[in-house]
């Protein structure tokens, strides 16, 4: 299947609206904290997944994080996690319609249990970083993923995971090449993959395929800096929270993503990401 391109043209905007209702009415999304001195990355991604339309977000923090994360959150809200079965309690909850974990995670055996935790819940989920690297090492997990569930490896996690070369392929028809291994990875997986880059593909096991150039006009240089890939991890799980298909929610985030980076120029951080979706909203007419 020839890939589509994720473009201005072929998104339809007005699905980023944020219509009339209550709070949970738009989703409710659980990011999974990593420990003490590790919950930078998770409030990375629980701000942007709220700032992308989420009416809730919950940090799932441990024990011994809590008041590192309460010194740092205000609109975000946060619940003790100490173990799989606490993270069982949360996700029991009906209004939960999305979680985020990885992102600075840790990948103890602690860690490993929590991922369980998710895929078990069969909830929506995106799985980042740290995520990933359990998953590499873990083939019963593995047999746990579904089309409902996002993986968004880089170059070095995309090898791990699936053995299929290195970074983005340097030829003529690397855009090409690069959806076809996405494709055949997410068909493999059973799930959604978006394997990050200058050319970022995103394929189901269903055989659609996408593709996204930050290249010529687009080029972002300034999405090369920690916590940028948090940031999309949160804005994918903020997407789907609001009831928007995985795939779909992969494919926008992705564009605004690049559009936040555009929009704020030289001397972004991961911060900055976030905080300009306002305006990107303002510009689209959202």
């Amino acid at each position: 299947m020839k890939p589509s391109r994720i473009v201005r043209e072929t998104l339809d905007i007005a699905l980023l609206n944020k219509r009339q209702g209550h709070k949970y009415e738009h989703g409710h999304a659980v990011v999974v904290s990593g420990g003490s001195g590790r919950t930078g990355a998770s409030r990375l991604a629980a701000r942007a997944a709220l700032r992308i339309g989420a009416g809730a977000v919950t940090l799932a923090v441990p024990p011994a994080a809590q008041l590192e994360v309460s010194m740092h959150i205000t609109a975000l809200m946060q619940q003790r996690v100490s173990d799989a079965d606490s993270l069982q309690g949360i996700l029991s909850d009906d209004r939960i319609s999305s979680v985020c974990i990885g992102p600075a995670l840790g990948v103890a055996a602690l860690q490993g249990e929590l991922l369980q935790a998710v895929l078990e819940s069969k909830k929506p989920c995106v799985l980042d970083a740290d995520a990933l690297t359990i998953l590499a090492r873990n083939e019963p997990l593995k047999k746990l993923l579904g089309p409902h569930c996002v993986l968004t490896p880089h170059a070095g996690e995309f090898q791990r995971l699936f053995g299929r070369g290195t970074g983005d392929v340097p030829a003529a028809d690397a855009s090409d090449r690069k959806a076809q291994m996405c494709l055949a990875s997410a068909q493999t997986a059973g799930a959604i993959v978006l394997y990050k880059g200058a050319i970022t593909a995103i394929a189901d096991p269903g055989g659609r395929v996408a593709v996204h150039h930050a290249s010529g006009k687009r080029a972002a240089p300034w999405l090369a800096t920690a916590g940028a890939g948090d940031v999309l991890a949160g804005m994918i799980a903020g997407l789907i929270a609001r009831g928007i298909e995985p795939f779909v929610a992969a494919q926008y985030a992705t564009w605004l993503h690049v559009e936040a980076a555009l929009s704020f120029g030289p001397g972004l951080i991961a911060e900055d990401l976030t905080e300009e979706l306002p305006r990107v909203f303002r510009e689209l007419g959202c």
